[in-house]
């Protein structure tokens, strides 16, 4: 007899990519939605009528998530990870511009349920930061700036990929990413200092996802790009990544994790 499908709570859901999550679980057979979680005021907004269920504040009576899928604001995101650790859940996690103590809250909240914290859930831009690393470390003298384009309602900036991105530089060059990180050059009105990350912010329309790190030298450059046109891309990977981590020990795992363990 098949495996029963495992019950999956979104949290977010009416947000573009709560949204596309539940689309995405529509389409799978060993997924099953069980809670649609919403903020307080949109209370039966989330499109999760075609599993028999609408948005609530809180996870309904009855149902049992084996994980939580939280694609919401930085706001909303200890609600989420205080709720996964209540249910000793696993959680899995797109919310994007988290702070220093939200970061370590994940850490922490790692030695109780299974964990898995992504900026992106893109395969495509896994292995661009895989690039990106090798070429950080091929080119330890050449200048590096990140540019990322978004849609103009996205709230934090520089994107949590572009920051993402900016870490594998500096972690294969041995830097300090907080000390060479400089995201807002325009505001200090100065010029490029030696070994520093530069990024810069477009926030327009309805772009998806737009990311380019660019490696330069004297007399030469290497861009990296990943350029995504629907964010279904983004919703199939945390989709899979949920199927993956349900039931898995506690711990801290990455995309890669699921990529490199996927069947063939």
């Amino acid at each position: 007899m098949a495996d029963s499908p495992i019950p999956v709570a979104v949290h977010g859901a009416t947000g573009r990519m709560g949204q596309a999550i539940l689309v995405a679980l529509r389409e799978r057979g060993d997924l099953r939605l069980v809670a649609a979680l919403v903020r307080p005021g949109q209370v039966g907004e989330a499109s999760a009528r075609a599993f028999g269920i609408e948005g609530s504040e809180q996870v309904p009576d009855g149902a049992a998530p084996a994980v939580l899928i939280d694609f919401s604001v930085a706001a909303a995101f200890d609600r989420a990870l205080d709720l996964a650790l209540q249910r000793r859940i696993a959680f899995v996690s797109g919310t994007t511009g988290i702070d220093a103590r939200q970061r370590a809250a994940l850490d922490q909240a790692a030695a109780s349920i299974p964990v898995l914290w992504s900026a992106n859930f893109s395969l495509g831009v896994a292995v661009l930061a895989k690039l990106v690393g090798q070429a950080a470390r091929a080119l330890p003298g050449w200048d590096c700036e990140i540019a990322e384009a978004h849609h103009a309602r996205k709230q934090d900036a520089p994107s949590g990929t572009a920051l993402a991105l900016g870490r594998e530089v500096a972690a294969a060059r041995g830097a300090d990413f907080e000390a060479v990180a400089q995201p807002w050059r325009a505001e200090r009105h100065a010029a490029r200092t030696a070994g520093e990350i530069g990024f810069a912010v477009t926030r327009a329309a309805d772009i998806v996802g737009e990311h380019t790190v660019l490696f330069a030298t004297a007399g030469e450059r290497i861009e990296l790009t990943h350029r995504a046109t629907d964010r279904g891309i983004f919703a199939r990977g945390a989709v899979a990544a949920a199927g993956w981590i349900a039931g898995r020990p506690p711990g801290r795992y990455t995309l890669q994790d699921v990529i490199a363990n996927a069947p063939a």
